[in-house]
């Protein structure tokens, strides 16, 4: 893809322009840098990334490290453009959300594709098997270095009205965050609708929308326990997101500070993964108002269980739909990686 100046790009400017001149300033006998980090206020960032950047590594190591964080959606740069941005050098370190990247790369989107991973073991295993291409990938064609995956809490299913099984979604109007969930909500009969999060709420206030997809404890935290009445409990996926390092800023770091990062980095990575894990169970139970719901104001929702009608069709959606229709967005490269990865390890393979 081309790098067009526009409306689009002012942003990058402006955080290129924030760049140069932190870097001006860094005559300070600690190293200092600049990370954008995932989404603002869910708390991968809050309770997790900001605190390691700005108070974890200067404490580990001895004050001599720091960074200063921005989460990547007030960055003032589209979310699709970071991984360009990591490739131009314009931001050294940063989150990319997989789902940004379906138009310009979609071979990247392979291990969170919608109705692959029921589970975060499902997540943990499709993340394990494709990570070696991604590493080698985002090395040779982007100059990027990856440093970690997070994962975001379970995209689940949040109605106004009640249902008892996926089927029962056809003809509602289902808001959607990628291509492969649009793909999924089209093959159940639903028409999906692309929206962002922060326009959740309004739309279904509006009567606009019926449904909408989206995380289990962020769902809560928009309010929509408050404006929606029904819950499915099945992940349609999970949200991933690489954090990446610009291989030329990566090498211009400080060798201690290299060290220490790959060294604790893989932790920062497993206690988000634990956190969404958590974030899902206490999303579910504060959306239903369980007592596991320790904080936040309970909801009153109908917590649909899966049924194993719901499972049948979530495979078939997934072999019959969603990969078919990435294999054809993508053409022969995505259905070369996905023989190469995933494919063995789910025994589904394209012809």
């Amino acid at each position: 893809m081309g790098w067009h100046v526009g409306t689009r790009t002012t942003g990058a400017i402006a955080l290129a322009a924030g760049l140069c001149a932190a870097a001006a300033h860094a005559v300070a006998p600690a190293h200092q840098f600049r990370v954008v980090g995932g989404l603002a206020g869910v708390n991968q960032y809050t309770q997790w990334e900001e605190p390691f950047w700005t108070r974890e590594l200067p404490r580990i190591s001895g004050g001599r490290f720091k960074a200063e964080i921005v989460p990547f959606d007030r960055a003032g740069v589209p979310g699709e453009d970071m991984l360009r941005l990591l490739q131009l050098g314009v931001v050294p370190m940063a989150t990319v959300l997989m789902s940004g990247l379906t138009a310009q790369y979609p071979e990247y989107t392979a291990p969170d594709l919608a109705g692959l991973n029921p589970d975060m073991a499902s997540a943990r295993a499709a993340v394990a098997a494709f990570r070696p291409f991604l590493e080698k990938n985002l090395r040779e064609q982007h100059g990027v270095r990856l440093l970690a995956v997070y994962a975001y809490p379970a995209q689940v299913v949040f109605c106004k009205k009640a249902f008892s099984a996926l089927a029962e979604l056809a003809g509602r109007r289902v808001r959607v965050s990628s291509a492969g969930q649009a793909d999924f909500m089209e093959a159940l009969g639903a028409r999906p609708v692309q929206l962002p999060f922060a326009r959740i709420v309004a739309q279904i206030e509006s009567d606009s929308i019926d449904c909408a997809i989206t995380g289990t404890l962020s769902g809560h935290g928009l309010g929509l326990h408050q404006v929606t009445s029904h819950l499915h409990a099945m992940p349609l996926n999970w949200g991933l997101a690489l954090f990446g390092a610009n291989q030329g800023a990566w090498e211009a770091l400080p060798a201690e500070l290299r060290q220490l990062l790959a060294s604790e980095l893989p932790k920062l990575e497993e206690a988000i993964w634990t956190q969404s894990e958590s974030d899902t169970r206490r999303g579910m139970a504060c959306n239903t108002g369980q007592a596991a719901c320790a904080q936040g104001r309970k909801g009153a929702m109908a917590l649909v269980p899966v049924t194993p009608q719901d499972e049948r069709r979530r495979q078939e959606i997934f072999t019959n739909t969603v990969l078919p229709r990435w294999l054809q967005r993508c053409g022969q490269r995505c259905a070369d990686v996905w023989r190469q990865t995933l494919g063995p390890t789910l025994r589904a393979n394209p012809p």
